[in-house]
C-alpha cells in the first residue's frame, strides 16, 4: 500500500477573490505525519494568504493546483469542514468575539470538531492542566475571547485552542509576531507541549524569524518569495537566511 501525505499542495496559484491580482504562483508543499515545516519570507511574498487558502477564505480565489489532506482533495471544500475534518488555523491577528467565553468558546468548537457535547464542569476539568502549561491564569476562561488580551495571551490562546481541539494538521501563521522573548518561549513551549501529546501532528510555521525556529526545530524550511518556493531545506537555510537575508532570492 503506497502512503500519502497528511497535507499536500500541488501547483497551487491563487487570485484575489476578483482575479486582478495572482499572488500566489505555483506552490508545491508535502507535509508527512509528525513533521514541523517552515515557510519564511518577506512581507508580501505570500505566506498569509498561503495560511488563509489553507481554510478555504473567501477572500481569495484558486485558479490552479490542488489541497489536499489525507489523500482526498478538499480545494473545494468549505472553511467548517475544512475545520471539522482537522485542519487548525492559528491567526496572526486573532479576532475578538465579544459575549463569549473562552470556555464556552472551545466547548462550542469541540463539539463542531468532535460531536463531543461535554458539560461545562468536565471541559473546565480538561483544559486546567493546559492553562498551567502555558502559563494562564484559570479566571481566563471566563473572559471574553481576545477581549482586552495582551499579544502574548492572544497567541497563548490559540495554542490552547489546537491542544484541545487535537487538529491533524496546524497552521501557525506568524504566532511569533509582537511577542517578546517570555511570551515567544510560552507558545513554543506549547506548541512542542501539543507535539509531544500529539506526535502525528503535522505543522506548517509561518513566520519572519528565526527565533521561533530555535525553539521548533523544522524538519524542513522553505522560502518563499513572489509567491513561489525560491528554495527549501534544512535548518542550515534559516541560517544562511539569517546571514544573507532575501536579497539573495531576488526579494
Amino acid at each position: 500500500m503506497v502512503s500519502v501525505p497528511l497535507f499536500e499542495i500541488d501547483g497551487l496559484r491563487v487570485s484575489t477573490a476578483d482575479g486582478a491580482v495572482e499572488i500566489l504562483k505555483g506552490i508545491h508543499l508535502s507535509v508527512g505525519e509528525g513533521e514541523v515545516h517552515a515557510l519564511m519570507g518577506p512581507n508580501g511574498s505570500g505566506k498569509s494568504t498561503l495560511a488563509n487558502v489553507i481554510l478555504g477564505s473567501p477572500e481569495y480565489q484558486v485558479t490552479a493546483g490542488s489541497i489536499r489532506f489525507k489523500g482526498e482533495d478538499i480545494t473545494s471544500w468549505p472553511t467548517d469542514v475544512r475545520g471539522k475534518a482537522g485542519i487548525f488555523l492559528a491567526f496572526q491577528y486573532p479576532q475578538e468575539i465579544s459575549g463569549v467565553s473562552v470556555l464556552n468558546f472551545l466547548r462550542q468548537s469541540l463539539s463542531a470538531r468532535k460531536g463531543i457535547d461535554m458539560s461545562v464542569l468536565e471541559l473546565r476539568l480538561a483544559i486546567m492542566e493546559w492553562m498551567e502549561r502555558l502559563h494562564m491564569d484559570e479566571s481566563f476562561a471566563q473572559r471574553y475571547v481576545n477581549e482586552g488580551f495582551s499579544g502574548g495571551e492572544k497567541k497563548r490562546n490559540e495554542i490552547l485552542q489546537m491542544a484541545i481541539l487535537e487538529p491533524e494538521m496546524a497552521v501557525l501563521d506568524e504566532t511569533d509576531s509582537g511577542l517578546d522573548i517570555d511570551a515567544l518561549q510560552v507558545v513554543a513551549t506549547g506548541v512542542q507541549e501539543v507535539r509531544r501529546e500529539r506526535p502525528t501532528l503535522g505543522v506548517l510555521a509561518i513566520t519572519h524569524y528565526q527565533r521561533l525556529l530555535n525553539q521548533l526545530e523544522p524538519d524542513h524550511v522553505h522560502v518563499i518569495i513572489d509567491g513561489r518556493i525560491a528554495e527549501s531545506g534544512g535548518t542550515e537555510l534559516v541560517r544562511r537566511l539569517e546571514v544573507e537575508g532575501y536579497e539573495r532570492f531576488g526579494a
